[in-house]
């Protein structure tokens, strides 16, 4: 038997997807991947500088995306932090803090800074920023619609072979026929 609490009762339930928006980018329905098993939350960036002073700029999205602005972010407050990958690997990577909207919430969280142009969203969503703010049914399913890979597959149908040199792991063992 589960009893609903006070607590629960004001969460703003979301699903495993969603989509948010970033007021200082003018960006709206971006999609996002909530990851419940992610600490952290990280947002595409790119064209990432330091300036002789030791402000870091950057751009959210890339210049494939349909979110991309070109808009410039530059801050003085960020950190570093070292993020494992589920497949063992490690990155550092920058962490700044951002404004959003999720459901209609303006919530202020810490993302970190990651090529995301080969993830399926530009945004994930880690369990920190969902921490007594959010809760996530997953019975919900994908609260979007499922984005196609465009801009991958135009790329494979273009050149295969380049294609495949350029993503598969499995080619540095076989190589092309």
């Amino acid at each position: 038997m589960t009893v609903k609490t006070d607590r629960a009762s004001s969460l703003t339930t979301i699903g495993r997807t969603t989509v948010l928006s970033i007021a200082a980018e003018g960006a709206k329905n971006v999609p996002a991947k909530v990851d419940t098993g992610a600490d952290s939350s990280s947002i595409w960036a790119s064209d990432l500088r330091m300036s002789k002073g030791g402000v870091l700029s950057f751009a959210l999205f890339g210049k494939e995306s349909k979110h991309y602005t070109g808009k410039r972010h530059s801050v003085r407050g960020y950190r570093v932090t070292k993020i494992r990958s589920s497949n063992g690997m490690a990155q550092i990577r920058y962490q700044v803090k951002l404004t959003v909207e999720i459901a209609g919430r303006k919530v202020r969280g810490t993302f970190t800074l990651a090529d995301r142009s080969r993830n399926r969203y530009p945004i994930l969503i880690g369990c920190r920023m969902l921490s007594k703010k959010f809760l996530v049914d997953v019975s919900r399913g994908d609260s979007l619609p499922k984005i196609k890979n465009g801009p991958l597959n135009a790329e494979l149908e273009a050149d295969p072979i380049s294609f495949f040199q350029k993503y598969s792991q499995a080619n540095l063992k076989k190589g092309v026929e």
